[in-house]
């Protein structure tokens, strides 16, 4: 079966819509996405932004604001503005990689839709606690290895292969042969492209 990397960081919208519809279209296009948790600050930080390219250009951001309502509303999902926004995602981000791998993307579609959905704080432990504990997951335990050396070298590698993909921004999706696709909007031809290079 094809396999794509399924790139993406809690604090993007667009990944929030990739997330909650990537699983069952993927299945049905009999490719196999492996979901990477990674963070957008330092690649932006490379490119010599200090905030959300949607906090740096308003018109942007207006934009993007009024197009999540349109695509939440036309794809049946809830949708509340983070405020602050971004909100900060070191926590989820190190939690979604200390969960075991077949777990990963339940609590990651449900990091989504606190944050999107509820308006919740995913920076708070209690939050990220409540969410582990709902999955029936040791919360405790999962929280304090999240604080773990080897726990925040994986999430810097993550990171740094996510650069080295060419990754700029997310939800990306990059096929086993290299090429990549970067956007929601994208992932039916990313889908396309893995199962023919298959």
């Amino acid at each position: 079966m094809p396999e794509m990397d399924f790139w993406y960081e809690f604090a993007s919208t667009y990944s929030y819509l990739a997330a909650m519809r990537a699983e069952p279209m993927a299945r049905a296009a009999g490719v196999r996405l492996r979901w990477r948790p990674f963070l957008l600050g330092p690649i932006f930080a490379a490119q010599g932004w200090n905030d959300s390219p949607f906090n740096i250009y308003p018109a942007k951001g207006r934009y993007m604001w009024r197009d999540m309502e349109r695509t939440c509303a036309a794809r049946g999902l809830s949708f509340r503005r983070p405020d602050p926004f971004p909100r900060n995602t070191l926590l989820a981000a190190r939690l979604a990689l200390a969960v075991a791998q077949e777990k990963r993307i339940e609590f990651s579609r449900r990091v989504f839709s606190a944050e999107f959905a509820d308006g919740r704080d995913i920076s708070d432990p209690k939050v990220m606690a409540g969410l582990l504990a709902e999955m029936g997951l040791p919360a405790e335990d999962l929280l304090a290895g999240a604080k773990s050396d080897e726990v925040k070298a994986k999430l810097r590698a993550e990171t740094e292969a996510a650069q080295a993909a060419g990754v700029f921004g997310a939800p990306a999706f990059v096929a086993a042969d290299g090429e990549t696709f970067w956007g929601d909007d994208r992932f039916e031809q990313a889908l396309d492209w893995a199962r023919q290079k298959g």
